[in-house]
């Protein structure tokens, strides 16, 4: 699961990506693989599918185990990200914001590609 992203997380990490300080897609916090995280702000977003219906309290003892360690984890159905991922994607930033002391996140323009010159 950690090489292949489903399409709501590659819809998400395409929006969240962006901002600085930055987040990170598949982070180990061992024992777990959470789907993105700010490490700064402490924040994890994990993204839910059709088979996190069946391990609610799976999830719900991930999620104490990591807010025991100073972590905040935010979830989100990947039904709410398909019909409104601008709406998640702000909300994390808000949360992340909040969690940083207040201060912003910035959106940095993608780079450039350097194109190469024939010979």
């Amino acid at each position: 699961m950690r090489n292949s992203a489903t399409p709501s997380e590659r819809r998400l990490w395409s929006m969240l990506s962006q901002y600085r300080p930055r987040f990170t897609r598949q982070l180990v916090i061992d024992p777990y693989i959470v789907d993105f995280a700010h490490r700064k702000a402490k924040l994890i977003v994990e993204l839910d599918g059709s088979q996190h219906v069946d391990q609610a309290n799976k999830d719900r003892e991930r999620t104490v185990y990591l807010e025991a360690r100073g972590w905040r984890a935010l979830r989100f159905w990947n039904s709410e990200v398909n019909e409104n991922a601008e709406g998640v994607a702000q909300k994390i930033l808000m949360v992340a914001a909040e969690r940083l002391g207040g201060r912003e996140l910035k959106a940095v323009p993608p780079r450039k590609r350097r194109v190469k010159r024939e010979a």
